[in-house]
């Protein structure tokens, strides 16, 4: 079957650990399909937050916690991902988080409604060999078709340790003027791929935008 997108991910079948395997048992309880169950949900919180990528959903669990005003939907395609952040669900008791377990742009490429008040992509796969920067994430395209699924004045966050990722993000923001540039955050704390990045002595690079 011909895929509609270029991945940006290699799924691999990895190792799934006993804990994980216990939360991918309750999978289908937390899955959200499509725009319309985040329409739906959103209707009890007073905001929605997306997360791309949450690896480990370290920080993702961290923010649902401290915000149960907050609708957080994440995105994963790794089962070990989204094992380890069912287990922290069922562990911490936490109700406002759901998934979408598939390339996020199935999801936000169907409507154009705008249910999102900030997007988070934290660190996402540099592919960084020259021939595979066709498929990283963020292009063009995808501000393009991320940005119609976010509210006004909302907030899009990105962070990369891989310099000539975070130039490339740099111009496309720059020729995206349906994003203004907003001033960062102090940032106090990192997730496991940026502590990552810094032990290996690179450079985080950030950038925050509003939705114009």
């Amino acid at each position: 079957m011909r895929l509609k997108f270029l991945p940006s991910f290699v799924k691999r079948k990895g190792r799934i650990t006993n804990r994980q395997s216990q939360g991918l048992k309750n999978k289908d309880n937390f899955l959200i399909l499509n725009i319309d169950d985040i329409k739906l949900l959103n209707k009890k919180y007073s905001s929605c937050h997306l997360e791309i990528g949450f690896g480990n959903a370290e920080n993702l669990c961290s923010q649902a916690k401290s915000n149960p005003d907050i609708l957080y939907v994440g995105c994963e395609v790794y089962q070990s991902g989204i094992g380890s952040l069912l287990a922290s669900i069922k562990e911490d008791k936490i109700k406002n988080i759901r998934i979408f377990d598939n390339d996020i742009r199935l999801l936000i490429d169907e409507k154009d409604d705008k249910v999102f008040d900030r997007v988070i992509i934290i660190c996402p796969d540099p592919w960084p060999k020259d021939k595979h920067h066709k498929r990283r994430l963020i292009n063009y395209d995808f501000l393009s078709m991320i940005s119609k699924t976010m509210k006004e004045g909302s907030e899009i966050y990105i962070s990369t340790d891989w310099e000539n990722y975070a130039c490339q993000i740099r111009e496309l923001f720059l020729r995206a003027n349906f994003f203004i540039e907003a001033k960062l955050h102090n940032k106090k704390t990192f997730s496991k791929f940026e502590r990552r990045g810094k032990r290996d002595g690179r450079t985080i690079f950030e950038f925050r935008y509003l939705k114009n």
